[in-house]
């Protein structure tokens, strides 16, 4: 998996005002950042082909082509279910700031922008392209790998979905930095390992819940 890298709403948020989402495209910072992620990609590929699922967000297309696969990409799909959690359609900055606030008490989790998505409705469109991705997987001639390029929440909820992290270990992850790459690589017993762990901003176990979360003060 592959976040895009820096697009112009990471780099200026004022975008949203006047740019839809997905329309909006990478810096150079963020097209550089592709490049040297996908330096990275082949040395892993080692010249085994891969199938590619990618966000339709320009910012998506825009990384997937500064990767620069070339014949190692057995196919490409677009794949709505991969797309950024749905905030609103324009963003005023001052409202999506004030709900932000609200998130951030809230949980990111649960809480759903009033124009858009909960953590938890990205969560059940991940788990549906799962499925999708599953039946991929059985046909014989399938490429003996996948890449998904696609944003930071869904690359999140998508090993929460996999790994079947709980809600409040999901709580304490960071998001990747743009163009991180993230591996689930196969072990020698067939089950699959994340290479590198997505840092946390708070201590807390894979299989803690809401019970052991701190009490909320009303």
């Amino acid at each position: 998996m592959i976040r895009h890298g820096q697009s112009a709403a990471n780099a200026d948020t004022s975008i949203y005002n006047r740019v839809p989402d997905y329309r909006i495209p990478l810096t150079e910072l963020g097209l550089e950042q592709a490049k040297a992620a996908g330096e990275r990609i082949r040395r892993e590929l080692d010249g085994r082909q891969v199938s590619v699922y990618v966000s339709p967000y320009l910012r998506a297309y825009q990384t997937l082509e500064a990767l620069n696969l070339g014949a190692l990409t057995e196919r490409v799909i677009e794949e709505p279910r991969l797309r950024e959690q749905d905030w609103a359609n324009f963003q005023i900055s001052g409202d999506i700031e004030d709900q932000k606030e609200l998130r951030n008490a809230y949980g990111h989790f649960f809480y759903r922008f009033r124009e858009g998505e909960s953590g938890s409705d990205v969560y059940d469109r991940i788990s549906s392209f799962m499925e999708t991705l599953y039946r991929h997987w059985s046909k014989p001639d399938y490429s003996p790998n996948a890449l998904l390029v696609t944003h930071g929440l869904t690359m999140r909820l998508f090993c929460m979905r996999w790994f079947h992290w709980s809600v409040e270990y999901f709580e304490s992850l960071n998001n990747p930095e743009n163009a991180e790459v993230r591996m689930l690589v196969r072990n020698s017993l067939g089950k699959y390992e994340l290479d590198t762990p997505f840092t946390q901003w708070v201590d807390r176990r894979v299989d803690e819940t809401v019970l052991d979360a701190p009490p909320v003060i009303f």
